[in-house]
């Protein structure tokens, strides 16, 4: 046990260390008012003569004589007690060897009598005590204070307030967490024990103490008559129910009951409740019956008869109350284990002809994210809500289920888009929404966070569609939970620190520089932190600043970057093709510090691609350390660790890290994290929303995340670049295609956006319908068997296709080496309309899988992007522009060679021929520029001309987009 005791006295704080008791490690205390109003019970024997007659009969009886023990008798039910406790403390020690129980008692003033009996019993069972003392005449809103940190605190398992009565407000006792109550009287407690539900509530202790007393004394309890005197508050209540549970027949009165002597006269047993010190002759007790008085205070009783407060009713209810703190840390084990879902699914009324995306999110009523949380086995303390639909969840998870077994693992992919749009992020929702909602297996859907770019360009959201939406959607599609304006912040930083650095370094001489990099502070020159590491990886092994020589100075503080070489630009959420280049530096006040540079949309920052292929905050740390912004003049790169800038990003991207849980129509349950671009960068969202999701699915369960654009672009890239992040293996791909979509790969006409469909695509057309099928769907299916891993062909049906072009994809998807194709409806029906696809995927992936990535990481940088083009893209071969070259020797020789590749091409078509449908073939791919993000960990080679900042054309979909300001609903978002 270890025992701290924390004074408050004069606004101090004093540890005072205490001596072991009993093999007890220690006792803290911390004194700064608490009790439940009963805190001592009595038990008194009646006479069976008049006053001045014989010695009276004893109302309990012992086999053997109490032994005294910690200066204290411990009689049988004491023993027990304290027996039954040590050995399911010591059950839990063995499920858990780090486990320690502990109990905070909350007082006012200094008196240790209670102390000190708990101390006793606490060394008995092992149990850590920690008292905190307020000052006498403490507020409601000090103990409140108190007692909402302790609620915070996962060690503390117990909290007793040891108070006066007028001091346990509702407020107070209610701001108390149920599950540290071991008391038992915060209303919910209370409430529970009323209802014969102590499960999940805690039995009072001094309730638990007096029925011990009642159980003891002479014979069975079935039919005996209790007298309550007193005590109308909610303790009375309590234990007047445990009571008529123990088959006793309860009546209650009061003091001024006129008649009281003839109650008294006719009960077994007489509980006295209250503080009122009230006797009563011995002569109106019958011969053989118990008195028990239960007062607010513990002082002896001179009048007691046979049997002396001293016997241990004191200890029996301190005995009763680390009782209740064993079980509380034991339910807290048990919650911390993997706890089965109980998820209630929302129901859905599908309409015809189906309602926009916004109408139909709208009908449905979330339900609120912290019952979501609770139905899958999250903790309330690994959750932070945003309002009422959607909570950040804590990456603590990772830790608590580390042990849990792994679900299953899916990915969702396409053919390459059309114009006429495939909906994979449709079905992945429908899917889930299947898996749970109707076939009853626990899954969850991983989504990237859509960027404002497209939402307000021309794509519009990306929350799903029809009967299969992440709702709410206008939250879904706009702002979430800010991470996306937290990786601008930090992105815009870097760019700021990167002009700023070079302005000064241009200004100023080498010792000017050092004295602000390395400032006097009340006479006190040191280096920060992050300027230690610089000065280590310089290999300059100094801690005074003063020690440092004027060449190691001068490489210090000179980054010397090359402004023709800085690769950092800003970012914004907006598509804006006027910022694709700009110019900095013009006011008067830069010095002339002029340079050209540009914006990039949000979603392109490597800030991005780290938070979604990080595993943990400090790997996030280290990645964003090591991200490099330009290369200085004599060739080295120049990092945001460099700049003394990657702390800072850390601390803006502490909450971005966390994935951001939200539901289906249905009611199952989605995450979502980060938002890469597939074409521009490796298209998935985050690792870490897998990790967790794969942990609370359970080994049966299914997360099935979605990877962008076609399966040559955000599949491949989800294999070789993520997966071998995170080190998941997945079970399955989910392929997905449109009739549609497949007839211009089969050689239909081009669509213009806004133009009304050519007849090809709304007449059955087999012919062309066959074409698509055996070329581009054949070809992508063949690039998911690269990899070893099973594929499921999902047609996303539309109102216009046929049987027989739907039975035609069919046949033809499993010719090709499909391991079932089937036709899905979840845009017009929910999830029923995806059954069939989430039985074939249930079947898919307990199949032995025989994942492997597509290319060594030690290969070259050349021939790993030679393989991709060639067996994934179909090329021929490459051709490396002169930049190109240079720049893979340069990476070669930074020593990052070993880096995965990460292929910036249009998604248009395998190619990098956007118009070139189908399977183009006989064409070399050009690789005109090669980067690096260091911090992501790939390389990227450019193919073509990729622009990183979309633009927007001639009507946007903002022009549709509009609020009520009355009702404040959205319009027009779909």
């Amino acid at each position: 046990m270890k025992l701290s005791i924390i004074r408050s006295a004069c606004g101090s704080l004093r540890i005072h260390p205490a001596r072991p008791v009993s093999g007890v490690s220690g006792l803290s205390r911390r004194c700064h008012p608490a009790a439940p109003t009963h805190g001592r019970v009595i038990l008194r024997a009646a006479s069976a003569a008049s006053r001045g007659g014989t010695n009276p009969a004893p109302a309990v009886h012992f086999e053997k004589p109490p032994r005294m023990e910690d200066g204290f008798e411990y009689d049988s039910s004491l023993s027990e007690v304290v027996r039954s406790t040590k050995e399911a403390m010591l059950a839990l020690q063995r499920r858990n060897s780090t486990v320690q129980p502990l109990l905070v008692i909350i007082q006012a003033g200094e008196d240790d009598r209670l102390l000190e009996i708990s101390k006793k019993i606490a060394g008995r069972i092992g149990l850590n005590i920690t008292q905190i003392c307020l000052a006498k005449e403490c507020t409601e809103d000090e103990i409140i204070e108190e007692v909402l940190k302790l609620n915070k605190d996962p060690s503390v398992h117990g909290v007793y307030l040891h108070l006066p009565p007028a001091s346990l407000t509702s407020r107070v006792l209610n701001t108390l967490q149920p599950e540290k109550d071991v008391d038992g009287i915060s209303d919910l407690n209370m409430g529970r024990l009323v209802r014969g539900d102590v499960s999940k509530g805690f039995v009072p202790p001094v309730a638990s103490a007096v029925l011990a007393l009642l159980e003891k004394h002479d014979g069975p309890l079935e039919g005996k008559a209790v007298l309550m005197v007193g005590g109308e508050g909610p303790f009375g209540v309590a234990l007047q129910c445990l009571i008529e549970r123990s088959g006793m027949v309860v009546s209650k009165s009061h003091w001024s009951s006129k008649n009281l002597q003839s109650q008294v006269m006719q009960a077994d047993a007489v509980v006295l409740l209250g503080a009122e010190i009230v006797d009563f002759p011995s002569t109106w007790v019958r011969p053989g019956a118990a008195v028990i008085r239960c007062t607010p205070t513990l002082e002896t009783d001179e009048h007691a008869i046979g049997m002396s407060s001293s016997l241990g009713l004191g200890p029996l209810t301190a005995a009763y109350r680390t009782r209740n703190v064993v079980r509380s840390c034991d339910r807290r084990l048990q919650e911390q284990q993997y706890q089965p879902w109980h998820l209630r699914s929302l129901k859905l009324q599908p309409l015809t002809p189906v309602p926009s995306d916004i109408e139909i999110s709208r009908a449905q009523t979330p339900k609120p994210v912290q019952q979501l949380a609770e139905e899958i086995g999250l903790l309330p303390e690994e959750l932070e809500a945003y309002g009422r639909s959607k909570a950040k969840v804590r990456l603590s998870l990772l830790d608590r289920l580390h042990q849990q077994p792994d679900g299953k693992y899916v990915v969702v992919a396409g053919i390459t888009p059309t114009p006429l749009g495939e909906g994979k992020s449709t079905v992945t929702i429908g899917l889930v929404q299947a898996l749970t909602a109707h076939l009853e297996l626990n899954s969850f859907a991983c989504l990237r966070q859509p960027s404002q770019g497209p939402t307000f360009g021309v794509k519009g959201g990306a929350a799903g569609g029809g009967y299969a939406q992440v709702i709410p959607m206008e939250e879904f599609n706009l702002h979430l939970t800010g991470d996306i304006h937290a990786i601008t912040a930090s992105n815009n930083l870097v760019a700021a620190a990167i002009d700023a650095r070079m302005l000064h370094e241009a200004t100023q001489s080498d010792k000017a520089l050092y004295n602000r990099l390395v400032p006097s502070v009340n006479g006190v020159r040191r280096f920060s932190p992050i300027q230690i590491s610089r000065l280590r990886r310089l290999g300059i092994n100094k801690m005074d600043p003063a020690s440092l020589t004027p060449q190691e100075v001068s490489t210090f503080v000179r980054l010397d970057l090359d402004p023709s070489k800085i690769t950092w630009q800003r970012v914004v959420d907006t598509n804006d093709r006027f910022l694709r280049k700009i110019t900095v530096g013009q006011a008067s006040t830069e010095k002339g510090q002029i340079r050209e540079t540009g914006f990039d949309i949000a979603v392109a920052s490597e800030i991005m691609a780290i938070l979604a292929l990080a595993d943990g905050l400090e790997d996030m740390k280290r990645r964003l350390a090591r991200m490099v912004v330009g290369t200085s003049r004599c060739g080295q790169p120049v990092t945001a660790e460099d700049l003394g800038v990657s702390g800072a990003l850390a601390v803006l991207m502490k909450d971005a890290i966390k994935p951001t849980l939200m539901q289906t129509l249905e009611g199952t349950p989605v995450f979502v994290h980060a938002g890469p671009f597939a074409n521009i960068a490796h298209g998935n969202s985050s690792v870490l929303a897998d990790k967790l999701a794969l942990k609370l699915v359970g080994r049966d369960g299914f997360v099935v995340t979605e990877a962008g654009f076609g399966a040559d672009i955000g599949m491949e890239k989800f294999f070789n670049i993520k997966c071998r992040a995170s080190g998941l293996r997945p079970d399955a791909v989910v392929l997905v295609a449109t009739v549609r979509a497949l007839k211009m790969h089969g050689g239909g006409p081009n669509v213009s956006a806004g133009a009304p469909l050519p007849r090809e695509y709304i007449d059955e057309n087999l012919s062309l319908v066959a074409g698509g099928c055996r070329s581009n769907l054949r070809k992508q299916i063949q690039i998911a068997h690269l990899f070893g891993v099973p594929v499921v062909v999902a047609l996303n049906v539309f109102k216009t296709d046929t049987q027989a072009e739907i039975d035609l994809v069919c046949e033809i998807a499993k010719e090709c080496g499909a391991s079932d194709a089937v036709p899905c409806c979840h845009w017009a029906q929910g999830g029923r309309g995806s059954l069939n696809l989430a039985q074939a995927v249930n079947e898919a992936a307990s199949r032995p899988s025989n994942f492997q990535f597509l290319y060594n990481i030690e290969m070259p940088i050349t021939e790993k992007i030679r393989t991709i083009a060639q067996k994934v893209y179909g090329a021929d071969d490459i051709e490396l522009s002169p930049e190109a070259k240079d720049k893979i020797d340069y990476y070669h020789h930074q020593g990052y060679g070993s880096l995965p590749v990460c292929m910036a091409k249009t998604h248009l078509s395998l190619s990098h021929m956007p118009n070139k449908k189908g399977v183009p073939t006989g064409f070399v791919l050009p690789i005109r520029e090669v980067r690096a993000s260091i911090g992501a960990g790939f390389i990227y080679p450019l193919v073509g001309t990729m622009s990183t900042m979309p633009g927007l054309p001639t009507r946007p979909c903002f022009y549709d987009i509009d609020l009520d300001p009355v009702t404040e609903e959205i319009t027009g978002l779909f």
